[in-house]
């Protein structure tokens, strides 16, 4: 992931009938694996604390594999839905597709039936965007950061404007990551999970 990949709300979809209890899956990469973190302090622990804060009675699975893409998550999504029925689908994938230069159709195409999967199997979804810099390329930064909002709009989900909005848009963004300027460090997961809150709570019932 980069230091600056960022993230990007439609109006959720209604909730299918086979979801079961109250479970949120989050399928993500590095950003949501902590990578580089010590365990418990990335930001979907601190999901789990929050919900346990508000008394919201949901369990959180975290299914995300540092350096993963969204093929990747295509190909796991199905079992992962089959063994947990989410009630929530939280897909925060696509910064290494870009990363690695992949076709933007194809990690266009996977976001799109992983959006739809979950919705099929009855979870609500939150599209979680992300951007790459201009050295990319603008045109292919454009077009990247794009995707999400597409997707979100024509499947009508949820979406976070910005994952790391307050992190890699500062005037220091350096400060806010590790070592290698690409991960959040352990300061920073509080600013993602507020990023991704106020959207996720709309989808928790």
């Amino acid at each position: 992931m980069g230091s600056a990949l960022t993230a990007g709300a439609q109006t959720p979809q209604a909730p299918g009938t086979n979801a079961q209890g109250n479970t949120i899956l989050v399928l993500g990469d590095s950003l949501s694996a902590e990578y580089g973190l010590k365990r418990g302090t990335g930001w979907v622990p601190l999901l789990e604390k929050q919900l346990s804060s508000e008394k919201k009675s949901a369990r959180v699975v975290n299914a995300s594999i540092s350096g993963d893409t969204t093929s990747g998550g295509l190909s796991r999504l199905p079992a992962l839905l089959a063994q947990h029925k989410p009630a929530v689908v939280v897909i925060e994938l696509g910064g290494n597709d870009a990363l690695r230069g992949l076709p933007l159709d194809m990690t266009e195409k996977n976001l799109s039936t992983m959006t739809q999967a979950a919705k099929k199997a009855g979870a609500r979804v939150l599209l979680v965007g992300m951007q790459v810099p201009p050295n990319y390329g603008s045109a292919y930064a454009a077009t990247f950061s794009g995707l999400f909002g597409k997707i979100a709009k024509a499947e009508k989900v949820a979406l976070v404007p910005f994952f790391l909005k307050g992190i890699a848009d500062v005037a220091d963004p350096v400060a806010n990551f590790q070592a290698d300027r690409i991960h959040p460090n352990e300061q920073s997961q509080a600013r993602m999970l507020a990023n991704v809150w106020p959207e996720l709570k709309k989808l928790i019932q």
